[in-house]
């Protein structure tokens, strides 16, 4: 009888064994793909944080030891982050008054950390620059707009934002632009303003395939996606966006579109905010990982990405407190049976591929003008806009400009 209480002993032992060694070999195979291939989060929020809690003032910032956000340096070293798209974010209150501005300081506070911790950070503006980074075992960062109140209805803003290192625009945040509806008109609490994209928003998608900036259908209505998919001559990225058959809000992605997404060649990064993994207020790290299988099935795995959504968001899963936890992700998705090349290819692989797509788009349209037709006037007039350089009849006149300008550049996507 002792015989076999010890026997039954050494088995508990020897499973619990098993099963410890089996997690720690999934953890090590983790961070071996993460060396090897960068994780590339398409969506930070830490500069938002800066300004939030400092406004900006970096002087009074040490990165090695805040601890009152999800992203610090010694998480980022914990997490193999390799590249980081961080959000230079403004509230949809500062449309029509600051926005501009205050955007512009938000992007200058994330060069402002690059140069203030360059043994971390390296500022990336291509696909050969991430690789750079990662090459050098530095997290390569990169800037996206969100939301297209930013750019205050103006190409040449836009321009500018793409000159200054600025690689995609969300279309739209929370609130309507005055060229594209925004998320929330899904869900009836706000009106459509423009059935999607105006004309002149129709001009923008064109203008940032010229340039070679992502284009960002993160917060944006069904209506919006499907008019970009249907008409980017360029992938298009959501990043920061879940899955909406596994949890139905209206910021994730429906099966439809995902189809589309595949069909574009295009890449979905997954969002850890809890009410858009289980929409409630509570989710784990197996939650999110159930997007990526889900996404996955519908779509296929070239489609798939990260996009943590970190310092943006007040509720994060359990196992996936801040940066530092990614690898746990990681691990859990090769438990359930991902293969490495799999793996690989969402941890970075298909933005790199879509990145370097949209880079040889906009190589393909050197020969490309700028556009330079403004947004009607009447579009865009209120208070605090002056009407400089609009002729007084500018709304009709710039109205038939628009779609004059848009029928030739379709011919010209026809063409290519």
């Amino acid at each position: 009888m002792l015989t076999k209480v010890v026997l039954a002993s050494w088995l508990v032992l020897w499973i619990s064994s098993c099963a410890v060694n089996s997690a720690e070999d999934l953890k090590t195979r983790a961070f071996r793909l993460m060396s090897e291939t960068p994780l590339i989060d398409g969506h930070n929020d830490l500069p938002w944080q800066f300004r939030k809690q400092f406004n900006n003032e970096l002087t009074k910032v040490d990165l090695y030891k805040l601890s009152t956000t999800h992203t610090n340096i010694p998480k980022i070293k914990e997490g193999r982050l390799g590249a980081q798209f961080w959000s230079a974010y403004v509230p949809c209150d500062t449309q029509y008054k600051d926005a501009v501005r205050q955007t512009l300081e938000q992007i200058d506070v994330v060069h402002r950390m690059c140069e203030k911790y360059p043994e971390t950070f390296m500022f990336a503006s291509s696909s050969k620059e991430i690789m750079d980074a990662f090459a050098m075992n530095k997290t390569a960062s990169l800037i996206g707009v969100e939301g297209g109140h930013s750019i205050d209805s103006s190409l040449g803003t836009l321009r500018t934002m793409y000159h200054l290192g600025v690689r995609y625009l969300t279309l739209t945040h929370s609130c309507n632009t005055p060229w594209a509806d925004n998320w929330l008109v899904d869900t009836g609490s706000e009106p459509s303003e423009h059935n999607g994209l105006s004309p002149f928003g129709k001009q923008l998608i064109l203008e940032m395939n010229r340039l070679g900036m992502l284009i960002d259908l993160a917060h944006v209505p069904v209506t919006v996606m499907n008019q970009v998919l249907g008409m980017s001559q360029a992938p298009v990225i959501f990043s920061h966006s879940s899955a909406y058959s596994v949890c139905p809000h209206k910021r994730n992605v429906p099966d439809e579109v995902l189809l589309k997404v595949r069909e574009k060649k295009g890449v979905v990064m997954v969002n850890f905010y809890n009410d858009y993994v289980t929409c409630s207020k509570t989710a784990n790290l197996s939650d999110v990982a159930d997007h990526f299988d889900h996404i996955k099935k519908v779509a296929g795995v070239d489609i798939i990405g990260f996009g943590g959504d970190y310092d943006g968001v007040t509720r994060v899963p359990e196992g996936l407190e801040d940066v530092s936890k990614v690898p746990d992700l990681v691990a859990e998705l090769l438990r359930r049976g991902w293969t490495d090349e799999e793996v690989k290819k969402a941890l970075g692989d298909n933005l790199l591929r879509v990145f370097t797509e949209v880079e040889r788009v906009r190589d393909s349209l050197k020969g490309s003008k700028p556009d330079d037709v403004p947004i009607p006037y009447a579009d865009v007039q209120n208070p605090c806009r002056t009407s400089y350089g609009y002729p007084d009849n500018a709304g009709a006149v710039h109205s038939v400009s628009a779609l004059t300008l848009l029928l030739t550049l379709a011919l010209q996507v026809l063409v290519h």
